[in-house]
C-alpha cells in the first residue's frame, strides 16, 4: 500500500490563540481524500503531533501546506525530506503567489485549491503518464526548467469535498477532547477584496457555498457536543439569506452545538438574522473592525464606516452574542492619535476581546504589492510575517513605533483597572482573557528581545513621514 505523509508546520511565534491550536482544514481533506483512496495517510499537524522522521521515511509521497509565517519551518522540513529521496508536494497561499521560491525546496507546487489537482497528480503519478495535464501544478520538467501548468476553475460544488477525519490529526486520540473547536468550512471565497487580505487571491470573490442539507449531515456528527464548533470560513454570513437558511435549519432538526465563526459588522444590517444565529448556538462572532479612524477604512477598501461597526456591536450584545474585535495597525493614515483613538473606541464598545494586529504585507495582497514597489519592506524573514512584527517602514510611523503601538494597545485594552471593571460586571469570561492576554504579551516580549531592539534601531527611510517618538519605548520594556 503506498504511503503519503502530510504535514501543517507549527506557527514559530506566540499569539493570542497560542493556547486554543486549531488546524487549518486543507491537509485534513486531502489527508481524508487518499485514505479514502486506498493510500496510507499519516498528517503531522505540530500543533497537535511533533514530526516524527521515522514515520516519513517510510513515506512515498511528502506533501506539506504553508502559510506565509510557517514557510521557514516548510522549507527546512522540505529540504531534510528531499534529503532522504522522498519527493515533496507543497501547497498553500504562500507557495501559490511565490511558487518560483517554493520550487527551490520542493519537486512539486500546487497553486490555489488543492482537492482536483492533487487527485490528478495521483492519477498520472499511478498511471505514469507525466503532468503536463495536471491543473495548478507547477514543477520542473526533465530538461530542468519550471512548468506552470494552466489553473483550473475553482470548484464549485463544494458538496463533493469530503468531511475532514479528525482521527487523523491525533491517531492516538480516543476521542475530539484534544481540540478546542471543531472546525467545519461551509464556504468559500469573499465577495470583498480589502487591500491587505490575501484570501481572494487563493479562492476568489465569487462566494460558493455547501447545501445546508450538506452541511446539517456534518453537524450532526458534532451535535452535543461541549467542544465549540468554529466555521472557518472568511465571511461566513457574506450571503444572508444562505445564512438564514442554515441556522433556521440546524434549529429545525435540533443541532445542539455551541459555535463560532467570522463574519463582518453589516450583517447586523438585518437584526433578525442575529436573533436566529443566537437561537441556533452563536456563542461569539470574530469581526475585522480594522480601526476607528474613517480615512484608514478607506484605504483599505474595507467598505464600512465607523458608524456601522458601532451599530454592529449594540447589536450582537443586545442578543448577548461575544464579539472579537479584531484591528489593524499600520496603514498611511495612521499615527498615535489615531491609534488611541481606536484604542478609545474598542474600550468604550466593551468587547468580551479584542486583536490589534500589526499591518502584514503578505505576498498575494494589493498591499505587499504597493509596498514592495515602494522599497519599504525592512524585514524579509518570513516567519516575522504573522500581524505581531513590523516588517515594512509605514507612513507616519517609524517601524519601532509601530511596534510600540501594537503593545500599547493591547495593554491599554487589557489593563488592570479593565480588569476590576470586568470583576464588578461579572464578565467572567472577558477576565480569564484578560488575564491570559497581559501574560502572553509579556512572553512575547521577552521570547522576542532581540527583535525589538533590532527594530528600535531603524531610523525612517529618507522622504518618510514618519517621526521617531520616545513616548512608549517603556511599552516594549526597551527604556
Amino acid at each position: 500500500m503506498p504511503k503519503i505523509v502530510f504535514i501543517e508546520p507549527k506557527a514559530p511565534n506566540l499569539h493570542i490563540f497560542s493556547r486554543f491550536p486549531l488546524p487549518r482544514l486543507g491537509t485534513l481533506i486531502l489527508g481524508t481524500m487518499m485514505k479514502r483512496r486506498g493510500w496510507e495517510v499519516e498528517l503531522f499537524v505540530e500543533d497537535f503531533r511533533t514530526v516524527d522522521f521515522d514515520v516519513i521515511a517510510k513515506a512515498d509521497l511528502v506533501g506539506i501546506s504553508t502559510i506565509t509565517s510557517t514557510a521557514p519551518r516548510a522549507y527546512a522540513i522540505a529540504d531534510k525530506v528531499r534529503a532522504m529521496d522522498i519527493p515533496v508536494l507543497m501547497g498553500g497561499p504562500h507557495v501559490t503567489y511565490l511558487t518560483d521560491e517554493a520550487l527551490e525546496h520542493a519537486d512539486f507546487v500546487v497553486r490555489g485549491e488543492g482537492e482536483a489537482a492533487l487527485a490528478a497528480f495521483i492519477d498520472a503519478r499511478e498511471q505514469g503518464t507525466g503532468y503536463a495535464d495536471v491543473p495548478n501544478l507547477s514543477y520542473r520538467d526533465g530538461t530542468g526548467a519550471v512548468a506552470h501548468n494552466p489553473l483550473a476553475p475553482r470548484a464549485t460544488n463544494l458538496d463533493a469535498i469530503p468531511f475532514p477525519d479528525f482521527s487523523l490529526l491525533r491517531p492516538d486520540a480516543k476521542s475530539l477532547k484534544h481540540m478546542s473547536s471543531i472546525p467545519v468550512l461551509t464556504s468559500r471565497g469573499c465577495p470583498f477584496d480589502c487591500s491587505f487580505c490575501s484570501v481572494t487571491g487563493m479562492f476568489g470573490r465569487k462566494y460558493r457555498f455547501r447545501s445546508t442539507a450538506n452541511i446539517i449531515e456534518e453537524l450532526r456528527l458534532y451535535s452535543g457536543r461541549k467542544t465549540m464548533i468554529f466555521f472557518y470560513d472568511d465571511n461566513f454570513a457574506a450571503d444572508p439569506k444562505r445564512t438564514r437558511e442554515l441556522c433556521e435549519a440546524m434549529i429545525r432538526e435540533r443541532i445542539k452545538v455551541r459555535w463560532t465563526t467570522q463574519v463582518r459588522a453589516d450583517v447586523t444590517r438585518d437584526p433578525d438574522l442575529i436573533r436566529l444565529m443566537k437561537e441556533s448556538g452563536c456563542h461569539t462572532v470574530y469581526i475585522g473592525f480594522e480601526s476607528a479612524n474613517p480615512d484608514a477604512l478607506e484605504e483599505m477598501k474595507k467598505k464600512q464606516t465607523v458608524e456601522e461597526i458601532g451599530r454592529a456591536v449594540k447589536v450582537f450584545r443586545q442578543n448577548r452574542i461575544h464579539i472579537h474585535g479584531m484591528f489593524v495597525l499600520g496603514f498611511d493614515q495612521d499615527d498615535w492619535r489615531t491609534v488611541r483613538k481606536t484604542v478609545r473606541w474598542a474600550k468604550r464598545a466593551r468587547l468580551t476581546s479584542t486583536q490589534f494586529l500589526i499591518l502584514t504585507p503578505l505576498p498575494g495582497s494589493a498591499f505587499y504589492d504597493r509596498v514592495a514597489a515602494e522599497d519599504r519592506i525592512r524585514f524579509h524573514d518570513w516567519a516575522l510575517y504573522d500581524a505581531h512584527h513590523a516588517v515594512f517602514q509605514p507612513a507616519r510611523f517609524s517601524l519601532p513605533d509601530l511596534q510600540r503601538a501594537q503593545s500599547f494597545a493591547h495593554r491599554k485594552f487589557y489593563s488592570l483597572k479593565g480588569s476590576v471593571r470586568k470583576v464588578l460586571a461579572g464578565q467572567w469570561l472577558a477576565l480569564a482573557i484578560a488575564h491570559y492576554a497581559r501574560r502572553l504579551d509579556k512572553t512575547w516580549k521577552k521570547k522576542n528581545r532581540t527583535f525589538l531592539k533590532v527594530a528600535a534601531l531603524l531610523k525612517p527611510r529618507p522622504g518618510s513621514r514618519a517621526k521617531i517618538s520616545v513616548d512608549y519605548i517603556e511599552d516594549v520594556g526597551l527604556e
